[in-house]
């Protein structure tokens, strides 16, 4: 087999892996070698759905031993099987590098003989590229569950960032999808990169020569809609992994019915966009807006409204908490305010030591007042164009954003429709049948909610 076919093989075979982000690094080139991961020398760049391209994303070998049911890599499946060597994906990147096609390399792999044989063919690959080809750009490396500490300390000194993939919300989930692989099994090596991580930076405060050790953090990804757990039990998660891991980022991924298993899967025709699209939106809230997880979600079977972002909700059902006077009110109190995002929160502030602001002011500030005017006063005034309740709010933000499709499809809507009969029941679409709107999709990329 030709190095083509098993890049095509190998690349289709790594789509699915979302976690790919090259933010966070500032590795930077020297001793005039190839590449540059600082924060000038990294391109983001974003497919329609939100997953980066800027990087070479390749498995090392779609050869498995785990017959993971949701996996399309499964030892059980009939599909073509590559490998690369070392060398070949060394000479690859390189190659790519210099054409200007890729920023860096994001490299996984199926588990191959056993996880410590697959880690370190992967430890073989960056070590060959930052020692023999001194290479400086990025790489992302995944961490093999179950390899041997040694091998992920190791190949943590010559990548930026690494990741473990949790793939499934719970044990149980595991135990039915993946039995081969365990909870322990995959939160080992997160630990053992945290603690890494921690060591470096104190060792760095002292000897300012101390190498790297994953100076982009770690990340792990999560699979939505492939079994039963609820929105509540995935946000829960991922922010204890935060808490307790200091990830960087969850990355959330549609589960795509690839794989046909009546019995263990769901049988969807279409990936749940829009409810990865609400998870993400959810974890901006968690990292950068100080909310909980309990609170965005307070039942653990409850999943998000899929009509409005998680602030929205949160807002529409804690309807007692508002309007709030944004002249008065704290900065964390600003951050609840749905279309006031982080930049314009502290614009506020910062505007409010020289005068108290008027609704015009919050225009040229930034909040996007087709959502906040409904949740706000200005020296006192409410400018929503309904009246103060949650109902009509509800129903009059609805209304906004609905989009028209055709004009075979498409009507006027009235408050008279039976859109809503009472302030906690929902429309009921098909999510396949959902849009997100360009505004709303943009949110789970800046995280300006």
């Amino acid at each position: 087999m030709n190095i083509k076919e098993k890049l095509t093989i190998l690349s289709a075979a790594a789509k699915y892996d979302v976690s790919c982000s090259s933010s966070g690094s500032k590795r930077k080139n020297t001793n005039n070698g190839l590449g540059d991961a600082s924060n000038s020398g990294i391109c983001h760049s974003f497919a329609a759905d939100g997953r980066c391209i800027s990087l070479l994303k390749i498995l090392l070998t779609n050869y498995c031993i785990y017959n993971c049911k949701y996996c399309v890599n499964a030892s059980s499946k009939d599909i073509p099987r590559a490998a690369f060597t070392p060398e070949e994906v060394v000479n690859l990147t390189i190659n790519f590098y210099k054409r200007n096609y890729i920023e860096g390399l994001f490299l996984s792999s199926a588990i191959f003989k056993n996880p410590n044989y697959t880690m370190e063919l992967l430890l073989s690959v960056v070590k060959k590229l930052r020692l023999e080809e001194n290479f400086n750009g990025y790489i992302h490396l995944k961490a093999i569950p179950g390899a041997d500490e040694y091998l992920i300390k190791e190949s943590g000194k010559f990548v930026d960032r690494m990741s473990v993939n949790i793939e499934l919300p719970s044990s149980s989930s595991l135990k039915l999808l993946a039995p081969q692989k365990t909870k322990e099994n995959i939160l080992a090596p997160m630990g053992i990169i945290k603690n890494s991580i921690l060591e470096n930076k104190d060792l760095k405060r002292n000897i300012k020569s101390t190498p790297l050790f994953v100076p982009g953090g770690q990340s792990t990804q999560l699979i939505v809609g492939a079994t039963k757990e609820s929105d509540y039990k995935i946000l829960n998660l991922s922010e204890n992994l935060y808490n307790k891991f200091n990830l960087k980022r969850v990355y959330y991924s549609a589960y795509v019915p690839v794989v046909k298993d009546e019995k263990a899967l769901p049988d969807i025709t279409h990936p749940p966009l829009v409810r990865e699209h609400r998870l993400y939106q959810a974890d901006w809230l968690l990292r950068f807006y100080g909310f909980k997880a309990n609170e965005l979600l307070k039942n653990e079977s409850e999943n998000f409204d899929l009509n409005f972002d998680p602030k929205t909700s949160w807002a529409l059902n804690n309807i007692n908490s508002f309007p709030m006077e944004v002249n008065k009110v704290s900065y964390n109190e600003l951050l609840r305010i749905p279309g006031v995002g982080v930049r314009s929160a502290q614009r506020i502030l910062m505007a409010r030591k020289v005068h108290s602001l008027s609704f015009e002011d919050l225009k040229k500030i930034g909040v996007v007042l087709k959502r906040a005017k409904y949740f706000i006063t200005c020296k006192g005034k409410y400018y929503g164009d309904v009246s103060f309740n949650d109902e009509k709010i509800r129903t009059r933000l609805l209304y906004m954003d609905k989009p028209k499709l055709d004009n075979e499809n498409s009507k006027q809507l009235s408050f008279f429709d039976d859109i809503y009969t009472s302030s906690k029941s929902k429309i009921l679409i098909p999510e396949s049948k959902k849009i997100i709107l360009p505004n709303d999709k943009f949110t789970s990329i800046t995280g300006e909610l």
